[in-house]
């Protein structure tokens, strides 16, 4: 998943023990009337991947609790799942959501119950992953990409693109991400493949690439440390999430953000309902609350991600996020792709010689 990865996997809040009910909308709470039923939404997500205010808002709009579950990866999530922990919310990745369909872990959304799908950006819906949104409500969107200081990369070496990241004129000096599926994709697009292929003489040079990558720059393999490190200009150069590019550029003026010419990762992440969900119409109620207009404008604006919903982006794209590009996803290079679901074999492949990159 797309965000700020916390080395606490799991966070809970419970914040509210009263009796849940509908709310208006308008922030005002409503219980019902001999307050002793008592309903729970059960919710998993990314760690630092939410306005915790927006939750307390939406337990005293709707009178309820909600417990808040954090998770490091869209594996993790998996396994979680798969295992047979309940939650009535999770929010995966593009990939991921199209897994969960797949092997019929999710239900259906009953769009009737999403009164501000109106709101939606055209360009969030109806992907290949989930054609019609049969299953998914947009949560976040954004890109993959490089996060250079200008005051050291020299503006000619932009056209590198992805070889950007071999020119070693700044080695020492890189973040790589310790994801082997976005590694993967870096090096895939740099050589002219899809980041999606399943052909094992092109995994195989993508491998080899990483390798060569590791000899020559020396690269520090980095997670969430990557945003303070990077806040603090104690590298150059880093491949981010564009959410976290956007925030980390709002704290250091002398950075930039290029998503290469060759293409990269567009991600979409979004709200799903599981077939274990204990209350179906609480958990409608959650999704279509996080598109109302000032609660996904108070949620982008806190986290730093780019938000479906048309306000909020075109709000930011001229406050908070006013001249910061990574703010605003690149959807019109036909290089882009967005990751797809993969086979179990080619899953292995990829993690078997991601295993043996890091090991050089």
């Amino acid at each position: 998943m797309k965000k700020r990865i916390v080395i606490l996997l799991t966070v809970v809040m419970s914040l509210m023990l009263t009796a849940c009910t509908g709310g208006d909308g308008d922030g005002e709470s409503k219980s019902v009337s001999d307050g002793s039923k008592t309903e729970t939404l059960k919710v998993y997500n990314a760690g630092e991947y939410v306005d915790t205010d927006v939750l307390r808002q939406f337990e005293e709009e709707y009178n309820c609790k909600i417990i808040y579950d954090t998770f490091e990866s869209n594996e993790v999530m998996y396994t979680k799942i798969s295992s047979g922990e309940s939650y009535d919310i999770i929010i995966p990745s593009d990939y991921m959501i199209e897994r969960l369909i797949k092997e019929d872990l999710v239900m259906p959304v009953d769009w009737s119950l999403i009164t501000n799908k109106e709101g939606l950006m055209p360009e969030v819906m109806d992907l290949e992953f989930d054609p019609g949104n049969t299953y998914s409500v947009p949560y976040f969107w954004g890109t993959v990409g490089i996060l250079y200081d200008t005051t050291v990369v020299a503006e000619a070496d932009l056209a590198d693109g992805w070889n950007l990241l071999m020119n070693e004129k700044y080695a020492g000096d890189l973040y790589m991400y310790d994801s082997e599926r976005d590694s993967f994709m870096v090096a895939l697009k740099s050589l002219g493949y899809s980041m999606n292929t399943d052909n094992k003489d092109e995994i195989q040079e993508a491998f080899d690439w990483l390798v060569n990558q590791k000899s020559v720059m020396s690269p520090i393999y980095a997670g969430d440390d990557v945003i303070d490190n990077m806040i603090s200009g104690n590298k150059s150069i880093a491949v981010v999430y564009s959410g976290d590019a956007a925030y980390i550029m709002t704290e250091n003026e002398d950075l930039d953000y290029l998503a290469p010419e060759e293409g990269t990762n567009v991600w979409y992440d979004g709200m799903v309902i599981t077939n274990d969900c204990k209350n179906i119409d609480l958990a409608h109620k959650f999704m279509d609350f996080m598109l109302r207009e000032d609660v996904a404008l108070a949620n982008t604006e806190a986290v730093g991600y780019t938000s479906p919903v048309a306000s909020a982006f075109e709000k930011m794209k001229t406050t908070t996020f006013a001249g910061i590009s990574a703010y605003v996803p690149d959807t019109t290079n036909p290089n882009n792709e967005i990751f797809r679901y993969q086979e179990q074999e080619i899953k292995e492949l990829f993690a078997e010689l991601w295993t043996k990159v890091k090991a050089q």
